[in-house]
């Protein structure tokens, strides 16, 4: 069966599934992905859609310890400069949270958006050049969502100084740091937001996310 039919009710289920237990995972347990697993889900990844066919997408795998010791003490700066600018029990809460799986985590990705990139000749962006960005954006949610469907959790570590990491990686000009992401095996599995037991925040709900004009 060809085209879309082939998108039966039980795919549709099992797809709704797949977006409920993305979840952003900070506890991992350390052992390795296999080999070539990595690689697959990149490959997946760059499936996504990009402005004028740019693919703009630039992923680094951070191994070196030395490295990663240091984009780890990076987090750790910032994060402290973030529980600096709280007071009271929401400062108490935020001391509370694990927002990385750093020191965990089997594989460190950065990821880059190269703005300077000369292909797709510049289609689609001359109005809006964010759309590059977007591009890239559009990749780790099909990365992140492609390592869910073999048991693969990713976080997302944005408490980084994109100008530091950028520096440490030391990486081509023109290269803009757009996620610094964790995969590995996650210590449990949630089909709701670590934030949201932990007691941050809750979700809105798609109600508050439409309007019309």
């Amino acid at each position: 069966m060809d085209g879309p039919s082939r998108f039966d009710d039980d795919f549709r289920r099992r797809f709704r599934e797949l977006l409920i237990w993305r979840r952003d995972v900070r506890r991992f347990l350390s052992a390795p992905l296999p080999d070539g697993l990595l690689e697959e889900l990149l490959a997946l990844a760059c499936l996504a859609p990009s402005v004028g066919l740019s693919e703009p997408w630039r992923f680094i795998r951070v191994e070196t310890p030395a490295v990663r010791n240091r984009i780890t003490a990076e987090f750790e700066r910032a994060n402290a400069a973030a529980l600096a600018d709280l007071s009271g029990a929401r400062a108490s809460l935020y001391a509370q949270l694990k927002l990385s799986g750093l020191r965990e985590a089997p594989v460190h990705l950065a990821v880059f958006t190269d703005r300077a990139t000369s292909q797709g000749y510049g289609l689609g962006r001359r109005t809006m050049p964010e759309t590059l960005d977007y591009s890239v954006v559009a990749a780790i949610h099909t990365l992140w969502l492609a390592a869910r469907t073999v048991g693969v959790g990713l976080g997302w570590v944005s408490i980084l100084d994109p100008a530091r990491v950028t520096s440490i990686l030391d990486v081509p000009a023109g290269w803009s740091l757009t996620a610094y992401l964790c995969l590995g095996y996650p210590e449990e599995e949630m089909d709701f937001p670590e934030l949201e037991r932990a007691g941050w925040e809750k979700r809105a709900g798609v109600e508050r996310s439409i309007l019309a004009r």
